[in-house]
């Protein structure tokens, strides 16, 4: 989940906190207190809470970014059931729209780097240059493409020069569909004994609507013809535009989580609508009682929560996590990723981009700030230091 282009590299961070009593006591008054979660039988459980919908959701939910996309090519049903076979209690998806109106989920409409499409020559002549939320892209777009066109092609690895080892796994996949992922969490479910639960992401929502191809509606659509609109249904609903989730907030009762990119940076609608507010402006508590008027979440970029130095090291933590608390909003920051080239420089082991650093220790930093739950590539590893963290 990255609000435009420029953003992409943007990712994990770490820090120090204020200790687990303090945490935990939030952790309680915010979320509530056990209930049924997703995971392998009898490993998600531990630490859920009472309540009903995202309440139920454990202390320190690990949600698998893109599923388990530190270990398969990211948004493909393959990297949705690691993610779940490892035990995180969500699985995330991004959602874009097809030319004929279907969603399907990609990170981005722009599927060169995501995709073979570049291997097809048939299309060739799709290839073409676009201004994306301000950020000007070369490449294949989905909305350029009929369903049944993306279904010929196949899903690749993102960032192979940091994980060669997904490349293992390119051409085993297609684009899903999302009402395919919804009934592979119906039947996972089914199987599990145990609901699915699924963190979505409407992907660029003023850009597509322009185009007449506007998400909400369809998405809308979607989880009330799988009875997953409910206030305690097992989907959380995400964007990092505010509109997006005013506009979602009157058609389904899922709850809402609005995503935060940099201080500096404006959420897209409010370019397009000339509000002048920044990311900045909506982090205060003036802002954040705004967001909470209609959303019970915040997913701010780790940054937000503790702010890196020129060197790229951790300085101390923002009162983010506190005031998002007392507006009554779960907090829920992404992204973690076992590679140093993400981690803070202070968490950094050698100097290969892609070796793992001290991944354990950024999260327990992160941990110590109070918040909710936290994005991840790596499931295994979020969950192995939520177990450290809680002493569970």
């Amino acid at each position: 989940m990255v609000t435009h282009a420029s953003a992409s590299a943007r990712e994990p961070d770490g820090r120090q906190g204020r200790g687990t009593g303090r945490r935990a006591l939030l952790g309680a008054a915010v979320l509530g207190a056990g209930g049924a979660v997703v995971g392998l039988p009898g490993t998600a459980a531990a630490g859920g809470r009472r309540g009903g919908g995202y309440k139920s959701l454990p202390e320190l939910t690990i949600v698998a970014h893109r599923g388990a996309s530190g270990y398969r090519p990211e948004h493909t049903l393959g990297s949705y059931r690691f993610g779940l076979d490892m035990g995180a209690h969500v699985i995330e998806q991004d959602l874009v729209p097809t030319k004929d109106g279907h969603l399907v989920c990609r990170h981005e409409n722009d599927i060169t780097g995501t995709t073979d499409v570049a291997d097809h020559p048939e299309f060739a002549g799709r290839r073409t240059t676009k201004v994306v939320d301000g950020t000007t892209l070369t490449g294949w777009f989905t909305e350029d493409f009929t369903l049944a066109e993306l279904k010929t092609l196949r899903a690749t690895e993102r960032i192979p020069g940091i994980r060669p080892q997904n490349t293992l796994y390119d051409g085993r996949w297609e684009i899903p569909t999302f009402e395919e992922v919804l009934r592979w969490a119906e039947k996972e479910s089914r199987r599990r004994g145990q609901e699915v639960w699924l963190y979505v992401e409407t992907k660029h929502p003023t850009y597509f609507r322009k185009l007449g191809l506007g998400l909400e509606e369809p998405l809308a659509k979607l989880l009330r013809t799988y009875g997953r609109h409910r206030k305690n249904s097992p989907v959380i609903l995400q964007s990092f535009e505010p509109g997006s989730m005013q506009r979602l907030n009157r058609l389904v009762d899922n709850p809402l989580v609005v995503l935060l990119d940099g201080p500096d940076t404006r959420p897209w609608d409010f370019v397009e609508s000339g509000d002048p507010r920044t990311v900045a402006d909506l982090v205060t508590p003036k802002g954040l009682r705004w967001i909470a008027s209609y959303a019970q979440g915040l997913g701010p970029w780790l940054d937000l929560v503790i702010p890196r130095d020129a060197n790229g090291r951790l300085t101390r933590p923002t009162t983010l996590v506190d005031d998002a608390h007392d507006a009554g909003l779960v907090v829920h920051p992404y992204t973690m990723r076992n590679e140093n080239s993400f981690l803070p420089a202070d968490h950094r082991e050698g100097t290969d981009p892609a070796a793992h650093g001290d991944v354990f220790g950024a999260f327990r930093t992160y941990f110590e700030t109070g918040i909710d739950g936290i994005f991840t590539d790596n499931p295994d590893t979020g969950l192995l230091a939520r177990e450290d963290f809680l002493g569970t």
